[in-house]
């Protein structure tokens, strides 16, 4: 590992301040970042631990919804009995986050800000309507979480940037939600595949796929043709064809391709 410089910040002015600086790295869980670093795929000049800024908090709850905080950790959210009842998809895709010593401290904002296409985080949460906000050198400014993403790790925030939390509205009455994931192992895999389904019947109805595109995608003309006719063959079969998979080490495009259509078709099934 490199040397670098390490910083404690009290206040969230002072962390904006030391992440505007070149090549700074923010810290919270840090079971990417660390690993990353000593292994040299990433490069840090500084490392700032957010950990101890006045205002970052956790995880809660009120009558705007679910609020995910900087410093919430999986397992936080694993635990809690308000996403076990209401929002059941961003449940089973931190479940499938690492191992159990992973999640106790892994953040969730910190697998959001890794923007790796196969985050399996990721898909339920832009299913749920989920916001971001931001706070930067310029004020605070929030975006939905599918307009966060602009490429494979790569996001819209700039140098400075913390971002506070994760707003995830209260669902409607018997809305339904699942996230089913693919992978070559049961446990500590990357998706090779991930399918997040919220149907609200009578509704609105949102799919969103993982590990199939440069970053999480809406499959919005998917949920075009199951809101006009409710076919799920035919809804599964246009999520297979908006996917643009690549052919990896994990599975090839082809593959991947017709397990959104598998998988698709199942999340539906189980929300009906």
């Amino acid at each position: 590992m490199k040397r670098f410089d390490y910083f404690e910040p009290r206040t969230l002015d002072e962390a904006v301040a030391l992440l505007a600086q070149p090549n700074a790295q923010a810290l919270a869980g840090g079971t990417d970042l660390l690993v990353e670093l000593k292994e040299h795929l990433r490069h840090a000049e500084h490392v700032v631990n957010i950990k101890k800024v006045a205002g970052l908090t956790g995880l809660t709850h009120d009558s705007a919804g679910l609020r995910i905080g900087a410093l919430a950790t999986a397992r936080d959210v694993e635990l809690s009995p308000v996403v076990k009842e209401r929002y059941r998809g961003l449940l089973q895709s931190v479940r499938e986050l690492g191992s159990i010593q992973v999640r106790y401290r892994a953040t969730i904002i910190g697998n959001i800000c890794r923007a790796s296409p196969s985050a399996d985080t990721i898909p339920p949460l832009i299913a749920d309507g989920a916001t971001v906000h931001i706070h930067g050198a310029g004020g605070g400014r929030s975006l939905l979480l599918e307009d966060f993403f602009v490429g494979p790790g790569k996001t819209v925030l700039k140098p400075g940037d913390v971002v506070m939390e994760i707003r995830v509205p209260p669902p409607a009455p018997h809305t339904r939600k699942v996230y089913i994931k693919h992978g070559r192992r049961k446990a500590m895999e990357l998706a090779t595949v991930g399918v997040a389904v919220t149907h609200v019947p009578g509704g609105e109805t949102r799919i969103v796929l993982g590990a199939v595109a440069p970053t999480p995608i809406r499959a919005r003309q998917a949920e075009k043709v199951f809101a006009e006719t409710g076919d799920i063959g035919r809804t599964a079969q246009a999520a297979a064809e908006e996917s643009r998979p690549i052919t990896n080490v994990r599975a090839t495009a082809e593959y991947r391709r017709e397990m959104v259509g598998v998988l698709t078709r199942r999340a539906l099934e189980q929300v009906q």
